[in-house]
């Protein structure tokens, strides 16, 4: 049964689906315009509701962070998946466990080490595992050099090895600290000419690379030229989040997820009102803090999602979220502006951290009404 968003407890984690809706269509022309394939990274949401729809727009495959989220993917339909984190030696069980159910799930390495460990897991097993090479395209986190001679050490310990060596890929994670549309694509350039120049190295070594995979939200959205790369990846564009409004990529408009709060109460010497979302709802992230415009633990806005101007959550135990509305005289005008028992959404600052607080979300459909989508956790 449907629910009003009156009826619905709190704190509790919103999708607004139109607003999603077009934040995937957006994605998808702009890869698509390009001459590239989207695979979406469903860490973001965890929730085949919004992979579903990402499928639909016209996205090929799923990108997935965690072992849970390949199986609980595979498990319903989703059998193209890049496992886009260095795989730990540990895990091939699991991943050949999925493969032998099916599974087309590609794996990640970016060392010697970790592409012998894939090899002798292949030989042990007699089976031909799918791998790619993560490339380092900003010094953001992980990956190989592309002019690196490792990188060739690699391809040649998997190919030779009996492991099918399907390309590179990498991920420009520091567009997140960039806040100018000529940074982004200066970023969204390097990304795509640093992996297409590992690409082509292989290659000249007569290694096999038919897959050239980037992306970030940030520079999928802000590249102008993807000659060379034969997929995108990008995540939080779905949802987008504060960060995403102050990287510039996306305005508070196009955010998809909010924390739907209670007033609780009011300290009005202090200034303060009281609402039921604390950090175990909207998540310790405090991401805009670093950035041109700290919004704290999320914006207000109100039931609408409309931001109310000036305010946001200045700070958070574990069940209650404070607004700080700036002195006594403010304070009063608070109580009357938002008694005890106003419901409230707050935007949060980043919509991966903020969605892993919660086990479902509930879809706001045009009329108003909701839907329950389950959201699952783990690794």
């Amino acid at each position: 049964m449907p629910l009003s968003l009156q009826a619905i407890d709190t704190p509790a984690a919103l999708i607004d689906e139109a607003r999603m809706t077009r934040n995937i269509a957006r994605m998808q022309q702009q890869v698509a315009s390009r001459g590239a394939r989207l695979r979406p990274h469903v860490k973001t949401p965890k929730c085949i509701e919004v992979a579903r729809r990402q499928q639909a727009a016209g996205a090929q495959g799923i990108t997935v962070s965690t072992l849970k989220e390949a199986e609980e993917f595979f498990a319903a339909g989703f059998a193209d998946v890049l496992y886009a984190v260095g795989i730990a030696p540990g895990k091939m069980d699991r991943v050949l466990a999925l493969r032998r159910r099916g599974c087309a799930l590609t794996i990640v390495v970016d060392s010697l080490e970790a592409a012998q460990a894939v090899v002798d897991a292949g030989k042990a097993e007699r089976h031909v595992f799918d791998a790619m090479i993560e490339i380092d395209s900003d010094g953001h986190r992980s990956g190989v050099a592309p002019d690196a001679e490792d990188l060739i050490a690699i391809g040649t310990v998997l190919h030779r090895g009996g492991a099918n060596l399907k390309g590179v890929m990498t991920h420009a994670g520091s567009s997140y600290e960039l806040d100018t549309a000529d940074a982004l694509q200066r970023l969204a350039a390097q990304e795509r000419s640093l992996c297409v120049r590992a690409a082509q190295r292989l290659r000249e070594a007569q290694l096999p690379c038919k897959e050239v995979s980037i992306g970030s939200t940030p520079t999928a959205l802000s590249a102008t030229d993807l000659g060379g790369v034969t997929e995108v990846r990008a995540g939080v564009y779905v949802f987008f989040d504060l960060v995403m409004v102050n990287v510039g990529v996306c305005r508070p408009s196009d955010i998809a997820m909010s924390v739907l709060t209670t007033v609780i109460g009011h300290q009005v010497e202090k200034g303060w009102t009281i609402v039921d979302a604390g950090w175990m709802a909207m998540s310790r992230d405090r991401g805009t803090q670093r950035q041109s415009t700290d919004y704290g633990y999320g914006a207000i806005c109100d039931l609408d999602c409309n931001p109310i101007a000036g305010l946001c959550l200045t700070g958070a135990n574990q069940e209650h979220g404070i607004i700080d509305c700036g002195g006594v005289a403010e304070g009063s005008a608070m109580v009357a502006r938002f008694p005890i028992g106003t419901r409230l959404r707050i935007l949060p600052n980043h919509a991966c951290a903020t969605g892993a607080q919660f086990p479902a979300y509930q879809a706001v459909l045009a009329d108003g009404t909701t839907r329950t989508w389950s959201r699952f956790h783990g690794w």
